[in-house]
């Protein structure tokens, strides 16, 4: 994975650019635009994108349960997913809410793929990389209960400072000064997503603000 720019395609079910075609050719525009890398949810888009594009790709599956808190990657099935998919690198919910036995068993059972720990804390971040992951992401700073209150770019200056495992800056990076900064502190890779990929939510950015007009 090289430094730059990872783009987060992704579109939920009840999201209007949910579709695989659309987030393959979302991927040829990050490619095209430069992107190093691409993060994907599912193996049917997964699968669309490899079609279009040869770039680096974290592949999650987003699977909510009754009764879990962690839904990124979260059970030994979406995983083994993944796995036959032949995804670069795995992503799965590292942090203090996931499945602890099966994050200790990733690199036991499959000793040559990549991983990556989504994870809200400092202190989540150190425990992932005891448990050997490859690659260690930010990517739910904020969305946790543990985490409410913390600074994404605290968070991961302090990472970058004590771990050996690549940092890559992931949520809430969502402007080109925030992702050059997130760099400049040492992060590996800054992933974007909504900033790039979800127009509704671009839109809106702009109708909230022109909504300020007295």
């Amino acid at each position: 994975m090289k430094k730059g720019l990872i783009v987060s395609c992704q579109a939920l079910k009840e999201e209007p650019l949910h579709s695989p075609f659309i987030m393959g050719k979302m991927a040829l525009a990050a490619k095209m635009a430069g992107a190093v890398g691409i993060r994907a949810n599912g193996v049917e888009d997964i699968n669309a994108i490899k079609k279009e594009v040869d770039l680096p790709i974290i592949g999650i599956i987003k699977k909510y349960y009754d009764g879990m808190k962690s839904y990124i990657t979260p059970t030994e099935k979406e995983l083994k997913e993944l796995i036959e998919a032949k995804i670069d690198i795995i992503a799965l919910d590292a942090t203090f809410d996931a499945d602890l036995e099966l994050l200790k068993s990733l690199k036991c059972l499959y000793p040559n793929q990549k991983f990556m720990a989504d994870i809200s804390t400092v202190e989540e971040g150190v425990r992932a990389e005891e448990l050997g992951f490859d690659y260690i992401g930010t990517t739910l700073v904020g969305y946790t209960d543990q985490s409410k209150e913390l600074n994404n770019f605290n968070v991961l200056k302090k990472l970058i400072e004590i771990c050996k495992t690549p940092i890559i800056a992931e949520g809430n990076f969502d402007t080109p000064e925030k992702a050059k900064k997130a760099l400049e502190l040492g992060a590996h890779t800054v992933v974007v997503g909504g900033a790039i990929t979800r127009p509704q939510l671009i839109a809106k950015k702009f109708v909230d603000e022109l909504n300020t007009i007295k």
